[in-house]
């Protein structure tokens, strides 16, 4: 009983409950709840502080940003749930917040897709600064190494390196990317190489134009810590996979560049192995190797982490549920 008063007395505040209602919809930073709430970043960081003291936020430091997250499990959960269910929804002050959340997004996301078409003629370069490259590639294709595919779908396909890369093993490929400029290089590079049955397609990865369960090979390389919310990219990815279908992810092991948040709107500074595989047997996937690459001595360059996850062919009756509500609920 005591836990529970804790729990309704942290959320009973106009203030409070209004950021359970933001965090609904995804994860924030605390500077921009400061920004859709209209009030000073001290006074919300003490409401995020009260309520993560009740366990009812996940809470991320991130260089010097702090990002939030909506505890969705347990008792918590249930009862954040059932109090966000009778919130009216227009209600006028909430009404007038989502509408500051959807600028904040909008804002946000307009600096990540300016980034990408300036950045678009150096992509090659900036990977090469950023990690040992060649490396990687030859770790990806060794995850997958005599295997057959075919159709492989690279989810933010950049200038089309991957769909390049996995094109001797793939009878068909498509990459998705929403930067105009990008999948213009794509097309170029494809035509170069020759790859007569590969593609791009501009499209959201956070909502992909394909059916479930058709691809047999799903690739994201160094997308993830772009994304406000990188496990919706591995939901995705999980949905279009078929059973017995291999997922790879590369992206940057945890570091402390804060100048790539600012310069190369890096939304996240690198990813720990559990967060990722957490996210990957959240939807059915099945984590069957992660792998660190660091530079070698003496040489720049942060470390990557490589994540291969398969879909069993065979899924428990109550995992199978859960992709199934979960595809209905998006």
């Amino acid at each position: 009983m005591d836990k529970i008063v804790d729990i309704v007395r942290a959320i009973g505040e106009p203030t409070r409950l209004r950021i359970l209602v933001l965090l609904a919809r995804g994860e924030l930073a605390a500077g921009e709840m400061s920004t859709v709430l209209n009030q000073s970043q001290p006074r919300v960081s003490r409401h995020l502080k009260l309520l993560a003291e009740a366990d009812l936020l996940e809470r991320r430091p991130e260089g010097a940003w702090v990002f939030f997250r909506l505890k969705t499990d347990g008792r918590e959960g249930r009862i954040i749930r059932t109090i966000l269910d009778e919130v009216p929804k227009d209600d006028l002050v909430l009404v007038r917040d989502l509408e500051r959340l959807a600028q904040v997004r909008a804002q946000r996301e307009e600096v990540a897709r300016a980034y990408f078409e300036t950045a678009a003629d150096e992509w090659h370069a900036l990977r090469r600064l950023h990690q040992p490259e060649a490396l990687v590639e030859a770790r990806l294709v060794e995850a997958v190494t005599g295997q057959h595919f075919g159709l492989h779908i690279d989810l933010g396909s950049g200038t089309g390196r991957m769909i390049e890369l996995f094109a001797p093993q793939a009878r068909r490929a498509e990459g998705v990317d929403s930067s105009r400029k990008m999948l213009a290089l794509a097309r170029a590079r494809l035509d170069d190489t020759g790859s007569g049955q590969a593609s791009v397609r501009q499209a959201d990865i956070l909502a992909l134009p394909y059916d479930d369960d058709c691809a047999d090979l799903v690739t994201i390389h160094q997308v993830l810590h772009y994304l406000p919310e990188p496990q919706a990219a591995i939901k995705e990815a999980a949905r279009i996979l078929k059973p017995g279908g291999t997922l790879l992810i590369a992206d940057f092991a945890p570091h402390t560049y804060e100048e790539l948040r600012q310069a190369h709107a890096h939304r996240r500074l690198g990813f720990p192995d559990q967060e990722v595989t957490n996210w990957c047997e959240q939807f059915g996937l099945v984590v069957e190797a992660v792998e660190h690459i660091a530079p070698d001595a003496g040489q720049s360059g942060l470390a990557v982490t490589v994540w291969k996850a398969e879909l069993p062919l065979s899924q428990p009756a109550s995992v199978i549920q859960e992709r199934l509500e979960s595809r209905i609920i998006s």
